[in-house]
This record gives structure tokens, C-alpha cells and sequence, in this order.
């Protein structure tokens, strides 16, 4: 069944976070067992401009749901999942905190997974003496690589990162249903697929793959110069990876993609988790509030965004 745009998510504390062409949408199970849900229009100056539109530079949108939308409805959740939803400030997405944090987790981001097998590289080199250019770029992707499997690893032994985990795979499980015209309910949606080729997992992973190549062009400049490059060729990076994954997945069944996306499919196994009922009403909830947002269907009730809709499923944690 063709659908006129690909819709996508992210997994939150307690909830689900759906993001349309125009519209956003969000769905938090609160202490209560109510789904809480709160919509938004996106920025028109990054989604409905012309950098969503050229390729190879509209990756950028897919950079700044992760860093900028992921970040703020994940600290929206945390308040809703924590807090009683009439909070007055558990809707506030922005303020200096948000962006504070949001700043910090960049730098952070950078720092660990592209500065830092760089100056690993560097230390090799002071302790070992001089290492080819092409094989200090091969241990550097190979580092950061590690890095990134091993980050998802240990996380997901933490038993909040498995409730998250679980709402991811809730997420795919309902973007997968409505991209194959199942009827959004709970017993229809468990039974579509955990994983999905346009994961933000298996963007990442090719971002990792393709920053081989890319930094290998940089060649064997300082090494200021080095640390430089790797920061502002994310967006570069970025927005090849991008152009690769909405290829491969227009084009799945092909038997080159295939091979292609599998590391991806498979590295999603460690970020997913099989959902509950009570965790696929939250993601249909919030996928249906999106659709209706962007006037695809009917309007869920609650109609009011901020509304509390009591619903059968467990609230447990």
C-alpha cells in the first residue's frame, strides 16, 4: 500500500515520539496509566525549506531529529513518565536547560565516537612510531565502531534503556503496520516487524561505515587539522548516509541492498525489544494522533492535544 510520505519516530521514557511531514506527535504513558499526548508543528525553516529538499543536504533534517527533536521530547517524556501531566511546564520542549543539554550531549557525541579514536591514533603513533596513513584510517573506523556496538551493549543491560528499548521496537512495529495498510491495533501491529530499513540505529551505523572513506580523503594533514575535520564533515557524512538508507530502502528486496542493510537489521536486534500491549497502545496512539494532525485520518480521542487518554494497558515500570 503506497503512502504519500515516510513517516518515522523515536522511542521515549514511557513513550513514543511519530514525526510527520509538517506535524509531530507524541504519546507518554503517565504514573496513572493514561497516554498522554501532545502534538506540534515542526519548524518550517528546517522541514518544509529547501534544505529538505536537495539531496545529499537534507540529511541535515535526520541530524537535527536525533540531536535537537529526540533530545526535547525525551526530556518531555521523562517529566510526563515522572510528574503529573497537568504540569504546566512538562509541555516546555525549549528554554536554556533544553538547549544546554542538548549542546553538552553534541559535544559529548563528538567528543567520544570521532575525536577520541583520533587521538588514540596519535598516541599509536607516538608510542609505536610512524603508522601508514591508510591503515591509521582503517584502526580509527574500527575504534569508533567499537565504541558505538559496545555504548549500545552496555546500555541495553540497564533496565530503563529495556523499557525504551521495548517502546522502539513498539515504534517500528507500528510504522511498519501503517506502511503496509494493517489495521492500527495492538493485536494487529505485534504482529509486524521489530525492525525497520530506516531505523535511526542503522543510520547510524552507515554514518560510521561512510566516515571511513570520507576521513580518509582528508589524507595526513596536522593534527589540529585532523581533529577539525572530523567535526565539520558530520554534515557531509551525514547526509551521504542519509541518501544511502532512503536508497536502501525504497530498493530492499534487491539482493545487493539486501546484504547491504543486513548489519544494520541485525544491530537493531540490541535496540529493540519485543513491546508489550500496553507499550504498542502508546505507539498506535501516537501514530494515529500524528496522522490525524496531518489530516490522513480520523481525529483519536482525546481531539486535544495535552489531554490524558485512560487506556487499558499496564502502567507498570
Amino acid at each position: 500500500m503506497s503512502k504519500p510520505f515516510n513517516y518515522g519516530g523515536q522511542a521515549v521514557i514511557e513513550g513514543v515520539m511519530m514525526r510527520g511531514r509538517k506535524h509531530m506527535a507524541v504519546a507518554v504513558r503517565n504514573p496513572k496509566g493514561e497516554i498522554v499526548l501532545h502534538t506540534e508543528p515542526l519548524n518550517p525553516r528546517i522541514y518544509s525549506s529547501f534544505i529538505n529538499k536537495v539531496p545529499f543536504v537534507r540529511g541535515f533534517t535526520m541530524l537535527w531529529d536525533a540531536l535537537v527533536l529526540g533530545m526535547r521530547t525525551l526530556m518531555y517524556s521523562a517529566q510526563v513518565a515522572i510528574e503529573d501531566e497537568e504540569d504546566e511546564n512538562a509541555a516546555d520542549f525549549s528554554g536554556p536547560m533544553a538547549w544546554g543539554t542538548i549542546a553538552f550531549s553534541l559535544i559529548l557525541v563528538v567528543a567520544i565516537f570521532f575525536v577520541s579514536p583520533l587521538l588514540l591514533i596519535n598516541l599509536i603513533e607516538w608510542l609505536a612510531g610512524s603508522v601508514p596513513i591508510m591503515v591509521q584510517h582503517i584502526i580509527e573506523g574500527v575504534v569508533r565502531l567499537a565504541l558505538f556496538i559496545a555504548y549500545i551493549w552496555a546500555i541495553s543491560h540497564m533496565d530503563d534503556i529495556k523499557r525504551v528499548f521495548g517502546y522502539h521496537g513498539a515504534e517500528h512495529k507500528a510504522i511498519n503496520a501503517y506502511e503496509q495498510g494493517v489495521e492500527l491495533t495492538p493485536e494487529k501491529v505485534a504482529q509486524c516487524s521489530i525492525v525497520h530499513p530506516r531505523c535511526g540505529t542503522a543510520f547510524l551505523l552507515i554514518v560510521l561505515v561512510i566516515s571511513i572513506f570520507v576521513f580518509a580523503l582528508v589524507g595526513d594533514p596536522p593534527l589540529w587539522l585532523k581533529v577539525v575535520s572530523r567535526v565539520v564533515l558530520i554534515p557531509v557524512i551525514a547526509g551521504i548516509a542519509y541518501e544511502f538508507l532512503k536508497f536502501s530502502a525504497a530498493h530492499q528486496q534487491n539482493p545487493i541492498i539486501k546484504i547491504l542493510i543486513a548489519p544494520g537489521l541485525a544491530l537493531q536486534k540490541m535496540t529493540t525489544r519485543e513491546p508489550d500491549m500496553s507499550m504498542l497502545e502508546v505507539s498506535i496512539a501516537a501514530l494515529q494522533k500524528l496522522l490525524a494532525e496531518e489530516q490522513l485520518a480520523a481525529e483519536p480521542q482525546p481531539a486535544e492535544s495535552g489531554e490524558a487518554l485512560t487506556a487499558p494497558g499496564s502502567a507498570s515500570r
